[in-house]
Parts: structure tokens; sequence; C-alpha cells
């Protein structure tokens, strides 16, 4: 979790306008490798039975969210106009007519593969989940507090995309700041070494290195101090470096297997064999640094990419690079076998290194024990819907007023 608006391109206009009053466009809408195909909300499975109040709540909150993001590109689907108009039409929906207004201010369009040859998958995309760890820390280092998290290091520098300075891998996000011009940043390996010197400046300490894996991984948490004062720790920057998913080396490695792999039962592993966690948990390069506050409101989770609270169950992260943040999606297909409607709304307000594709997402669940071992089993197929709005010039219904 790291894990807010602008003008989508002419195409992207036009194409929406013919859209909303009933002309066929030239050309389809598309996203990288991905089509993006008409169809009405009522018409998917589940819509009617979701409860979109909760839906609304999470698009207002990141109507608070700024409107132009410099973490965002250009490029991104979604028009920054057009979601600014969709809030203001927000502002006074009442809650019993939220499914109103997301069928009328938004035009819906589902994400599809057409050169997938089967039918299921030229609709699949992938759903896991995240969740805000609650560990145990300390202030001050002692017996059962051994791993620091650290404080982002002055010399760290991070580029926006397309600003990578020449002579440095175009995909690097960071870098480290020296007398001569830029150079990588040191990896997990060279900065557990003593590579940033007195730079490493400790925040707080955590009860050992898979604590603060775990904190890393997630991107952020909440921490209980000794006297019982909770503080939220939240991402502030990370190397630049790539990252690796440990939990898929030990599965690969045959330490565990994957069917039944909670976040609990690979923690457990890696604390159980701390030899093998050390090298492991080293194959990922990412090292993320943070930055500690009092927990406000502990109803929300911790703010995403987009600058706002997550909400639990409706806050998506989302590939940055290809969706604009405050964009709502459908969720087409059940999250778990108990789930009582097949699909939910949520809202784009995150992003994360492993979510890459048009059609790839990870749902926030919340904060604790229990959220965790809900997103440990949050691993599906599922269908993506993405609600984009409708011409900022295009009237919406009273009804949704």
């Amino acid at each position: 979790m790291s894990a807010p608006w602008h003008t989508a391109s002419t195409a992207f206009g036009a194409a929406a306008l013919l859209a909303s009053y009933g002309a066929v466009a030239a050309e389809p809408l598309r996203l990288g490798d991905a089509v993006l195909e008409p169809v009405e909300l009522a018409s998917l499975l589940g819509f009617s039975a979701d409860d979109h109040a909760a839906g609304l709540d999470a698009f207002r909150l990141s109507c608070g969210a700024p409107l132009a993001p410099l973490s965002q590109l250009a490029s991104v689907r979604g028009s920054t106009a057009d979601l600014a108009a969709a809030c203001t039409k927000a502002r006074d929906v009442p809650r019993e007519a939220a499914r109103k207004f997301f069928e009328t201010a938004f035009t819906a369009y589902r994400v599809t593969r057409p050169s997938r040859a089967i039918e299921a998958e030229r609709r699949a995309g992938f759903l896991t989940g995240y969740f805000e760890p609650e560990l145990s820390a300390s202030l001050v280092p002692g017996p059962g507090f051994t791993a620091a998290a650290l404080a982002r290091p002055d010399d760290l520098v991070t580029f926006e995309p397309g600003q990578t300075p020449s002579g440095l891998d175009p995909s690097l996000r960071s870098a480290r700041r020296t007398a001569s011009g830029f150079e990588p940043y040191p990896d997990r390996a060279a900065i557990e070494d003593g590579a940033l010197g007195d730079r490493a400046k400790p925040l707080l300490w955590l009860r050992d290195p898979v604590d603060l894996f775990v904190l890393q991984v997630q991107g952020s948490g909440r921490v209980r101090l000794p006297d019982g004062r909770i503080l939220r720790v939240r991402y502030d920057g990370k190397n630049g470096r790539p990252y690796s998913s440990v939990v898929k080396t030990i599965v690969t490695e045959g330490h565990l297997p994957l069917e039944g792999l909670t976040f609990a039962r690979w923690a457990g592993w890696l604390r159980a064999h701390p030899v093998e966690a050390r090298r492991l948990m080293r194959t990922n390069a990412a090292y993320v640094f943070f930055k500690v506050e009092e927990a406000a409101d502990v109803a929300l989770g911790p703010p995403g990419a987009a600058g706002i609270p997550l909400t639990p169950g409706r806050s998506l992260a989302v590939d940055s690079t290809l969706w604009r943040y405050g964009l709502p999606f459908w969720l087409d297909g059940r999250l778990s076998p108990e789930s009582e409607t097949p699909g939910r709304l949520v809202v784009a307000q995150d992003t994360g290194s492993a979510i890459v594709g048009p059609a790839r997402g990870d749902l926030y669940l919340g904060t604790g024990d229990a959220a965790g071992a809900a997103a440990g089993n949050l691993r599906h197929a599922i269908g993506f819907v993405v609600l984009l709005p409708k011409p900022a010039a295009a009237p919406v219904s009273a009804d949704a007023r």
C-alpha cells in the first residue's frame, strides 16, 4: 500500500462522447492489450444487491483527494474534469439513491482481452487481497524488539514517471543522490549490512525481522506500544529496486504448499527457520522506508497512494500507470465461496509493485489478524468492469440527486 486525476486523450474523449449519445465509435476503447467493451451496470449479476451506499462513501472520500497528482502519468485512463463533475454530483446524492447515481453518472466497460481464445479467459482478471498489520513495537530497542523500521534517508530521491535521469535504468523510480550525480540505491541485503551508515535512522523497533518484512510487504501498518498507545506507520518511499514475492519463492522451493497458504502460516514458517528466512527475504531487493503518525481514525485504514484513508472491502489497488485514482470498478465474481453477492463495487485508491495490468487488482480488507487471514485467502480469477465518468457536459438524471 504505498497506494488521486487529469484530462484523458482526445481519442478517449471523442469515444466517450459518442457512446454517451448512443452513437457507435469507429474504434473500441483500448488499454494496453485490453479492449473496453460497453456493458449495462444493471445487467451485471449481483449489482442490484450490492451496498451501493458503501461504494458511494468510498467514492466521496476520493473526491477529497488532489485532482492532478504528480504520481500518475498524463496518459492514464480517466478524465480529471469528468471525475470532478461526478464528484460534484455525488455531493448531494442521498444514500438511498447511490445505485441510481452510479448508473447515470458513469458508463461501464468490461475489461476484456480479445486475443484469448477461450471466452472465460477473455474476461478473466486476477484479484488478491492485502491488509494493514497490527504489530507490537517499542520506541527504544531492547529484549523482544530488535528490528528497526527506518525513516526515509535524506539521500533518497524519487522520480516521477518518465523523469529518470539518463544513465540510470529507465524503470528505476528512486536513486541515491551523490556528489557526482545519481546512482542506484542499495538493495535490501546491502542496507541490512549497513550500506546507509548514519543515514539509517530508526523510527521504532519491531519484534523481529519477519515483522519488519511483513510491514514492508504491506506498505504500512499499525503498531501497539508497550504503554498501549497505537501509532500508524506509513510508507515514505522505497529504494527503487524490483519487488520479488518471497511467498512465491517459499512455494517454488517446496517449503510450503500453495493450497491453504495463509499469512499466519508463511510468516510462522519464516520465524521457525531464521537462517532460511534471512536468505529468502533478501531475494526481495526492494526496501521500504516509513514515517510515523498518530492513528486518527481506527475505523479507516492508512492513506493509500491516492492520499485518502482506505476503506475495508471498498478500496482497490490498481496499476496506476493505466488507471486514474478515483475510478469506480465492479468486481465481477464472488470474492469468496461464502460471499453473499457475486460482485462488489469498489474504488481505485491505491497501487502496488505487484499490481500490473488492466485486469489486476488488490483489495484492501482491513486491519489485524482476521483481515490478514482473509487477504491471504483472496486469490481469485475475477472480471473487472470499470466505470468511466460521463463527459462533464452530459446531464445526470434528477432521480440521482
